[in-house]
């Protein structure tokens, strides 16, 4: 019987060390993960990166806890600034220097969820092209096709392949039927817009596809040869 009784002190006396430590401020949990922290990532990790951020002043959207575009961006200047390899990831090296930067930074609650606006790195135009894009190129996809359609324009961005702005990439020729056949011009619904949004917040449900199109109407033997993702909807998604 004493064995199981001294565990049980061990146990007790490690969590009330723990939380003497972390009541006293010298050690955030949150922040020493050792997870990477990516576009798409999601929850508390999130919340106080771009907390952080935004106390260094290189965040301007909502500390929602999504890891979208706009933190994808921010994380990047922050790379730029502080000299280390500019990724838009955050790895323990990046986590470091950041935890540095904001040593009189003290987390606070984030009770309530707020929702990305798209401020920042995306401009309302720049919003609404992908709204007409994605309305124009998927409107009858069920509504996860229509924010894998969105992802690609936004995967595009990142991509040095591609043109280096929301406009040039939309209109880049060939790039969209959409485009060539004038429905981007059709009046987008609000689930198209939603959809950009959600993407913009960091949802890719193509697994980072940069290229997409219908196999029932596909005559280019180019587009086959690309390395397929998966299918969502009429549209197989590829790198």
């Amino acid at each position: 019987m004493r064995r199981p009784i001294r565990g049980i002190g061990r146990v007790f006396l490690a969590f009330a060390v723990c939380a003497s430590v972390l009541a006293a401020g010298a050690v955030d949990l949150r922040a020493t993960s050792e997870k990477v922290l990516v576009r798409g990532s999601r929850g508390q990790e999130v919340y106080e990166l771009q907390d952080r951020l935004k106390h260094l002043g290189l965040y301007r959207g909502s500390v929602d806890g999504v890891f979208g575009w706009n933190t994808y961006w921010s994380v990047r200047s922050f790379q730029r600034r502080h000299g280390i390899a500019v990724t838009g990831r955050v790895d323990s090296s990046t986590r470091q220097i950041l935890l540095q930067a904001t040593r009189d930074y003290r987390p606070r609650s984030h009770s309530t969820t707020h929702v990305a606006t798209g401020a920042g790195r995306f401009s309302a135009n720049d919003i609404k092209l992908m709204a007409n894009a994605v309305y124009g190129e998927a409107r009858g996809e069920p509504y996860i096709g229509q924010v894998a359609v969105a992802a690609v324009i936004l995967n595009r961005l990142e991509d040095p392949r591609f043109p280096k702005s929301i406009p040039s990439i939309i209109f880049q020729p060939g790039a969209f039927t959409a485009v060539a056949d004038g429905q981007i011009w059709l009046a987008p619904d609000d689930q198209a817009r939603r959809a950009v949004m959600d993407a913009i917040r960091g949802w890719d449900p193509t697994g980072g596809a940069v290229y997409y199109f219908n196999p029932a109407t596909a005559t280019s033997k180019w587009i086959w040869s690309r390395p397929q993702i998966k299918k969502i909807g009429k549209h197989i998604f590829t790198r």
